[in-house]
């Protein structure tokens, strides 16, 4: 009996820690413990860890067994640390070689058969591994191959069960390094939702694709049946591919929160989250007791829809204003602080009052105080970060009796390519990629603009009473409806444009 030292690594927040486990089998009364701020589902692996290994066939030491899960001041979670504990308690006693152990890393769930399960946060594991620039190996349950194989520069070896680990590590049985994820078969998606479907809004439909081409937030505002959850739930047709880096930062988060699987080990598509106007905060914003990415990291280089805004809970929509400032959120908690990524557009839709008809050709059933009551539920500083406000009224008969439906999603999505390229070209030296992540500093650098336009948005500026807020934000606008015609400087139409986007707030929220 000896001490034994196996790999493996514990998750906190999207990133993944390093984890030495020490396994020692001691002279002393039978016992089976676990040491190093070990939650309950891994203390619970002591009697999984029991069970597979007497059932694959090897010998469960009948004597005193400790587990230090080292360092032993960060927090463990998750079941993944049974393989690690299984065979690090093997090695201690004698059953597995100890010549290949030391070069892998370890992760997966134990039945108590002995079967190798998937589990979460096997691409954080894999990155963290493939940064080393090591001999280190990788080996992962056969259900996670694929996600694992997509962080490169590392040996992945998966396995079905803990006897065939066992016999991999004695020799007893060969098994090649699992080959890299084919990034060149990523195919497009089929987009099958498209803005030919959507009869007129063809205003509606620009704005959309201005916010698509910078990834601006944006508000539909109208009554109901008007469409504005039909466009929104399309704004994805004309959003570009994402390229491998989004993917893997896409990904990532999916698999730490457990939402990837053998079928989809990969995010290929931007997402587009919808929660229900119900979800807590803790489910949009992230946390809770093990604290998860919430539906805005979920939502990563892709989309968040509030659907019936001014139904969602007050204090929400109030935990929305930091991400959507910062691209990240921070959750606090008592033993650490994790921080997510949050790069998403804003796309909400809500109607003007309680009836829906306030502000439209039909009459309005609510009192003054009503309304106020209603679109009292979004803050003014809410409003404020959203980049372009739209009003969408009733289509015509015309337009849903007639065959033109204006642009389909692919041509839309020309338009929004090419800005984007010139976005990257503009920022390919900077730490951001889109005009709605711009800086201060890089509002002065980038956001040249011709006399008259000056003189357009001073104006505008006095008038309306704007923020310096709503300012920056209308010259990020600018910017994005230049690039998306391909002017070097933003002109007097492109500032013009913007502005009116900023409008409604006052037209609903000011009256009262």
């Amino acid at each position: 009996m000896t001490l034994a030292i196996t790999n493996t690594f514990t998750i906190n927040g999207i990133d993944a820690i390093p984890v030495r486990v020490e396994c020692d089998v001691m002279n002393g009364l039978p016992a089976f413990e676990i040491v190093g701020l070990a939650s309950i589902a891994v203390k619970e692996a002591r009697e999984r860890v029991r069970s597979a290994i007497k059932n694959s066939g090897f010998e469960f030491p009948n004597r005193k067994i400790v587990v230090n899960l080292s360092p032993a001041d960060v927090r463990k979670e998750g079941s993944h640390f049974d393989l690690a504990i299984a065979t690090g308690i093997l090695l201690a006693s004698g059953q597995v070689e100890p010549a290949e152990i030391p070069s892998f890393y370890q992760a997966g769930e134990l039945s108590l058969n002995g079967e190798l399960r998937a589990v979460s946060g096997i691409l954080p594991m894999a990155l963290e591994l493939a940064g080393k620039n090591g001999s280190f190996n990788f080996l992962v349950p056969d259900a996670n191959k694929d996600e694992a194989a997509i962080a490169g520069e590392l040996g992945v070896y998966p396995f079905s069960s803990l006897e065939s680990v066992v016999s991999f590590f004695n020799g007893e049985q060969r098994m090649e390094c699992y080959e890299n994820a084919d990034w060149s078969g990523v195919k497009p998606s089929s987009r099958e939702l498209d803005y030919l479907d959507v009869k007129g809004q063809e205003s509606a439909k620009r704005a959309l694709q201005i916010a698509a081409a910078g990834l601006h937030n944006i508000v539909l505002i109208g009554p109901p049946g008007s469409g504005k959850t039909m466009l929104a739930r399309r704004i994805t047709s004309i959003m570009p591919e994402m390229n491998r880096e989004e993917m893997l930062e896409t990904t990532r988060i999916y698999s730490s929160a457990g939402l990837l699987n053998a079928v989809r080990p990969i995010i290929r598509e931007r997402p587009f989250r919808s929660p229900h106007k119900n979800a807590s905060s803790a489910s949009i914003i992230g946390g809770g007791k093990v604290p998860r990415p919430g539906e805005i990291s979920l939502a990563q280089n892709g989309v968040l829809f509030l659907d019936e805004l001014p139904e969602f809970n007050r204090d929400v929509l109030e935990a929305l204003r930091q991400p959507m400032e910062d691209k990240v959120v921070s959750i606090a908690r008592a033993h650490a602080t994790l921080t997510y990524p949050a790069r998403f557009a804003l796309v909400a839709a809500c109607n003007p009052c309680q009836c829906g008809n306030y502000g439209s050709d039909q009459e309005c059933r609510c009192s003054p105080l009503q309304i106020n009551k209603y679109l009292g539920r979004i803050s003014g500083p809410l409003m404020d970060r959203i980049d372009l406000q739209v009003e969408v009224g009733r289509p015509a008969i015309g337009n849903l009796t007639g065959s033109h439906s204006g642009k389909s999603s692919a041509e839309l999505l020309n338009q929004v390519i090419s800005a984007r390229e010139i976005q990257a070209s503009r920022y390919a030296r900077s730490k951001i990629s889109l005009n709605s992540e711009m800086r201060p500093s890089d509002l002065r650098r980038h956001c040249r603009m011709q006399s008259e336009a000056e003189e357009l948005i001073k104006s505008a500026f006095l008038r309306l009473k704007m923020s310096a807020r709503a300012y920056d934000r209308i010259l990020k606008m600018a910017r994005t409806i230049a690039d998306m015609e391909e002017s070097a400087h933003i002109q007097t139409a492109h500032v013009s444009e913007a502005i009116q986007y900023r409008s409604l707030d006052r037209k609903y929220w000011a009256q009262f």
